[in-house]
């Protein structure tokens, strides 16, 4: 994990209009949300089982995270390098079925991240397509 030093920490947002427009910009609201925090991925890089994403934090300033008018607050954002096996997963269900499960969980969520200030660089720029919508 690289945490990233950017402007956008501690601002406050409308959750529901900025979710509309930075997921133009690639943006998804992440899984494994609660109603008091949740964050914001974007892929900044995927290449063979790599897949690098910048991940932007946020907790509930007013509200709860199921009401599109919910206030939110930007903690510190950081890139993360997900590694996954690129080959087909069998498992029991799947080969009862006779099918493949192509939806694998990392084989390592927080791999080492090589040549770090490019990735902080590209992180910070990506961070720019949210600023530009907070108040």
């Amino acid at each position: 994990m690289l945490e990233l030093d950017t402007p956008i920490e501690g601002k406050l947002a409308c959750f529901g209009t900025l979710r509309d427009k930075v997921s133009d910009h690639g943006y998804h609201f992440g899984g494994g949300w609660d109603y008091n925090r949740g964050h914001f991925d974007s892929i900044l890089s995927r290449e063979g089982g790599e897949t690098i994403y910048l991940r932007v934090p946020f907790v509930v300033h007013d509200g709860e995270l199921d009401d599109y008018n919910t206030y939110i607050k930007f903690k510190k954002p950081y890139v993360i390098k997900h590694v996954v096996n690129t080959g087909l997963d069998r498992n029991a269900s799947s080969l009862l079925s006779g099918s493949f499960n192509q939806f694998q969980e990392p084989v390592d969520k927080d791999a080492e991240i090589r040549d770090k200030s490019r990735w902080e660089t590209a992180g910070e720029l990506a961070i720019e397509d949210i600023l530009q919508y907070l108040e």
